[in-house]
């Protein structure tokens, strides 16, 4: 199999602790890829967006959910829950910190702009989402001994947050602080910290 990534992407980080996690990473070949820019991942994913898992069989699996889907059903542990109420705990808190990601890469992008070109607006809307993503996390009760689809997909965001300097999210939420600082030594995140490549 081959992941088209980009180190930084926390959604390629989600699928590469997924697979670490399961013992696939030895079965996927990482292949750097430019989002939006590379034609290479538009043959692959008409929305032109990483990651974009390739099957030993050709075929393409995005996005980063359907990707940590597919790899799930590989191979145990199940990392996504199979029953409910767990099913769709795990489901939910994925959502929540892949809809703070999408937010929190909105309020890079407007970083990016020229100084007199940035969009308050943009701002204030993408950020009162991530803290509100943030809190419903520092709630969320996290335990560091289960590390299923929601938890990585949290820890992956959180990572991003950091590496990007997107906002000081642990003032005021010290449970999410105290988790994220134990599952950010998990083997599977250390091997995918963006600062390590």
């Amino acid at each position: 199999m081959r992941l088209l990534y980009s180190a930084l992407s926390p959604f390629a980080r989600k699928v590469r602790v997924l697979a670490l996690e399961k013992g696939l990473a030895d079965r996927i070949t990482l292949e750097p890829a430019s989002p939006y820019q590379d034609e290479a991942v538009r043959a692959l994913n008409p929305l032109n967006k990483i990651p974009t898992l390739v099957t030993d069989d050709g075929e393409a699996v995005y996005d980063s959910a359907v990707i940590c889907d597919y790899l799930d059903g590989l191979a145990q542990p199940r990392l996504i829950p199979e029953r409910q109420p767990e099913r769709h705990r795990a489901l939910t808190l994925e959502a929540a910190a892949d809809g703070m990601g999408d937010a929190a890469l909105l309020v890079v992008r407007e970083r990016m702009r020229p100084e007199g070109e940035h969009r308050q607006d943009v701002f204030d809307r993408q950020l009162k989402a991530i803290a509100a993503a943030l809190d419903l996390f520092e709630r969320a009760a996290l335990s560091a001994d289960r590390f299923c689809i929601g938890e990585i997909a949290v820890a992956a965001q959180l990572g991003y947050l950091d590496a990007r300097k997107v906002v000081d999210w642990r003032q005021g939420r010290p449970a999410l602080a105290d988790w994220f600082e134990v599952v950010s030594k998990r083997g599977s995140m250390v091997a995918s910290d963006p600062s390590a490549s």
